[in-house]
């Protein structure tokens, strides 16, 4: 579990802005299941998604995302994981490789899960809810955005401690968030790490 709770490079917990929302948001509270929902919510409903709202930073590290209060699938998530573990939660990063809506193409979607005692890993998705997609905590009930009813879509095996490179490489390759969601990152099957 210790890699659940970790600092890295792109889910940098110890950051000054990060840690004190994180201490902000499980103020006064003991319950993991209140705190990981508080940190759930906030990521949720008051970081935007740059890609919803024509937002052009680039966001991959937590605390560009803090700072910046948006950030796509990928930097939301990184962030919700920081703000997890900096509330001594084990966090990681999931993924689901979902139809962009152009035929054949298909791109990586990010999003979390959390290891709660009475529940176990619990998937949850904080890109923020529009017309259309919808999604919500309460264990033990996954509520996610989007299914995977393709045949080439799926939900990538595994709770990831990290993120994962193709994700990274093209978030900080990018200009804006514009050229990202042109072209996500994406995984075929036969890529997928064991």
């Amino acid at each position: 579990m210790e890699q659940y709770l970790e600092a890295s490079e792109f889910i940098d917990w110890r950051d000054p802005l990060v840690l004190a929302r994180a201490r902000r948001l499980s103020r006064g509270l003991t319950d993991e299941l209140v705190i990981a929902a508080a940190c759930y919510r906030y990521v949720r409903d008051s970081v935007r998604h740059s890609g919803d709202h024509g937002l052009d930073p680039v966001t991959c590290r937590a605390s560009e995302v803090v700072r910046e209060g948006a950030g796509l699938c990928y930097g939301k998530s990184h962030l919700l994981a920081a703000l997890l573990r900096a509330n001594e939660l084990p966090a990681g990063l999931c993924y689901q490789r979902v139809a962009t809506g152009v035929p054949g193409e298909y791109g990586l979607h990010g999003l979390n899960a959390v290891w709660l005692h009475n529940h176990g890993w619990y998937r949850m998705d904080a890109r923020g809810n529009r017309p259309g997609l919808k999604a919500d905590f309460c264990p033990p009930v996954e509520r996610l955005p989007y299914t995977t009813d393709d045949d080439g879509e799926y939900l990538l095996p595994g709770i990831y401690a990290r993120p994962l490179g193709v994700v990274t490489t093209s978030l900080l390759s990018a200009t804006n968030s514009h050229q990202i969601v042109q072209s996500l990152p994406d995984m075929p099957c036969d890529q997928v790490p064991a």
